[in-house]
């Protein structure tokens, strides 16, 4: 699927509703990196990027009336694979303590915890939640 930056925004604001989703200018600028890797369906999206020997996911986001059937895990595959081939030997990512299903999701792929960022996501009512930071070595 060739990328369409307001196609993903859609998505994103779909998934996102208790914190701000990412705009089309936003994703018009990460899909321009150089560093930016994508895989990509049209019910969802899995973007992240490389530099040197790591790879961070950057953002997960699948409809939610088709979360939990698959989607998340195939795109975090394909992800993973092209960040492999991009050269990354580890990836991580930073996820909200409050989002069990991506934790989930991120377990069962092999991820652990290796730290917390305390207040790091800020939610549409102005609390504040904390970031687990998970990584993994890619094989």
């Amino acid at each position: 699927m060739k990328a369409d930056p307001a196609h993903l925004a859609k998505i994103h604001a779909a998934c996102f509703t208790h914190t701000r989703a990412w705009g089309t200018a936003e994703f018009c600028e990460l899909l321009q990196n150089p560093t930016s890797i994508l895989a990509a369906q049209t019910s969802g999206f899995a973007l992240g990027r490389v530099v040197a020997d790591e790879a961070e996911i950057l953002t997960i986001a699948v409809l939610p009336n088709l979360q939990r059937s698959g989607i998340g895990r195939t795109l975090l595959a394909g992800l993973e694979a092209t960040a492999r081939s991009a050269g990354a030997t580890r990836m991580f990512l930073e996820v909200s303590h409050e989002n069990q299903g991506a934790i989930t999701l991120y377990q069962n792929a092999g991820f652990t915890q290796t730290g917390l960022r305390k207040g790091y996501y800020s939610s549409s009512d102005g609390s504040k939640t904390d970031a687990l930071i998970l990584s993994k070595r890619l094989e």
